[in-house]
């Protein structure tokens, strides 16, 4: 894995915006033959839904656009994760703040907002767990996956 980027996405119970995120950007990977350049893995901030299964709206959303993904277990983030992965990209600005707070801080700059890989630098992803609209977080979530793999400052 000596040229490949590990990127590890985070949000706060990983079921909802962070297994999209793995699964999106997998896929569009793969479809671009860079399957190989990445090794991508999820994780939560929190402990409320560790071992629970991606959220049926996300399932439902990925199954819709013909998104492959596996059934997994949430996993809460840890402070190794910051040596293990070359990209921690939370969601929001809370994931962000907890991220920090896990890893004790960004000493070598790999931790992003999915969407600083945009336009809409800065910009949070709802979460779909309270707004319900996967719809939304969806498009934002391929938004910010695009923008990674058009990204030069990827290995």
């Amino acid at each position: 894995m000596a040229n490949t980027t590990r990127i590890l996405f985070v949000c706060h119970g990983n079921i909802c915006r962070s297994p999209m995120a793995e699964f999106v950007m997998k896929y569009m990977a793969e479809k671009r033959g860079r399957e190989t350049e990445f090794y991508i893995e999820s994780a939560a901030t929190s402990t409320e839904e560790i071992g629970n299964d991606v959220h049926y709206g996300t399932k439902s959303k990925l199954r819709a656009e013909g998104i492959p993904f596996e059934k997994r277990r949430a996993r809460q983030m840890t402070r190794q994760d910051y040596e293990k992965f070359d990209l921690i990209i939370g969601m929001d600005r809370y994931n962000i703040s907890n991220i920090l707070r896990i890893t004790g801080g960004d000493p070598k700059g790999k931790v992003k907002k999915l969407l600083d890989f945009t336009r809409r630098a800065g910009q949070d992803i709802a979460d779909p767990w309270y707004t319900g609209d996967f719809d939304e977080t969806y498009r934002d979530v391929c938004e910010g996956c695009r923008g990674i793999l058009d990204c030069a400052g990827v290995k």
